[in-house]
């Protein structure tokens, strides 16, 4: 059985994505269309370029996160160090460890740009807060003048990875043009871009035969309403409802429950430092959550009652 994937972005959490993805193997699903956002995206090209749930466990487990947040010397200036990073660059990290180490392990597949995969085979969701603007990547690329296939996917990666202040975002200009597009996390338009392959197949007018199952990350705070209590408190509740509200009301409008539900176990978004431990729990966190529901999934009903998921869109 083929289905199309879409992977909620989180962080660290991520870990939790892998999990889910080797159980999905283990039923003897594969994947046609991937799609993902911030962390997610990761996943999501990853498996795009061919890699395998247990080489994804290996690079979960091998990998040291914490290189992801790779200190500088301005870094180093007491007390006001980070602060001076974030008012030159934007941002407290770079964000470049994270690209090169995409770049390599796509390389290991023989995979770099977009165009060495098959047509729609992958999407990465960004932002461009310059215009306000959602982007479909590669697609929405060509709004920059470049060439959508020979867009690197570890730069698309690297856009859709962008956490506001915490790492740089990527600057675009157009040709013969002095606007610089800032781009950053997918993940304040839309972090779990359910919609996406429905919506495509529905606007092409093509009678949808792949379901879409979707993979969320999930707290036990998640549906708790949030408490502010000063202005840090506010800022994390508005940059959660950014992220969290667009895609909650698509869920509740479609009552989807293609959704695998990961508990994240506590772990936060940025907890680089994350130990192994921690990732395995994370990890049978995954497929625990995925084996629930894959038990009790049912293909044939939802190619059954398919039309009434998309009356919305």
């Amino acid at each position: 059985m083929k289905v199309n994937a879409v992977f909620e972005g989180g962080g660290v959490k991520a870990i939790g994505l892998a999990g889910a993805v080797k159980s999905v193997e283990d039923h003897n699903i594969t994947f046609n269309q991937v799609a993902g956002t911030s962390s997610g995206a990761i996943v999501a090209s990853l498996i795009a370029a061919g890699y395998t749930s247990e080489e994804l466990k290996e690079l979960v487990m091998s990998t040291p996160f914490a290189s992801v947040v790779k200190k500088t010397w301005v870094h180093h200036i007491l007390y006001i160090g980070p602060a001076v990073r974030v008012f030159l660059k934007k941002g407290l990290y770079s964000g470049d460890q994270l690209e090169e180490w995409i770049d390599q392990k796509l390389k290991l597949k023989g995979v770099r740009t977009f165009g060495d995969l098959k047509p729609n085979q992958l999407r990465i969701i960004a932002s461009d807060i310059t215009r306000g603007r959602i982007l479909v990547l590669p697609d929405d690329i060509k709004q920059y003048g470049l060439d959508p296939s020979r867009l690197s996917i570890s730069k698309a990666i690297r856009m859709s990875t962008a956490i506001p202040f915490y790492f740089d975002p990527i600057k675009l200009k157009k040709l013969r043009e002095k606007q610089t597009f800032y781009i950053v996390d997918g993940g304040i338009l839309s972090n779990y871009p359910l919609w996406l392959f429905d919506k495509e197949a529905r606007e092409r007018g093509i009678q949808i035969k792949i379901p879409t199952l979707g993979f969320r990350l999930v707290g036990k705070h998640s549906n708790v309403p949030r408490k502010i209590v000063g202005p840090i408190s506010m800022f994390q509740a508005l940059f959660s409802t950014m992220m969290d509200a667009h895609d909650e009301k698509f869920i509740e409008d479609h009552k989807r429950f293609n959704t695998i539900k990961i508990p994240t176990l506590g772990v936060r978004t940025t907890d680089f430092k994350i130990s192994q431990e921690a990732c395995n729990r994370l990890f049978d966190s995954g497929y625990q959550a995925a084996e629930r529901y894959l038990d009790r999934w049912s293909y044939s009903e939802y190619l059954k009652h398919y039309e009434q998921y998309f009356e919305y869109l």
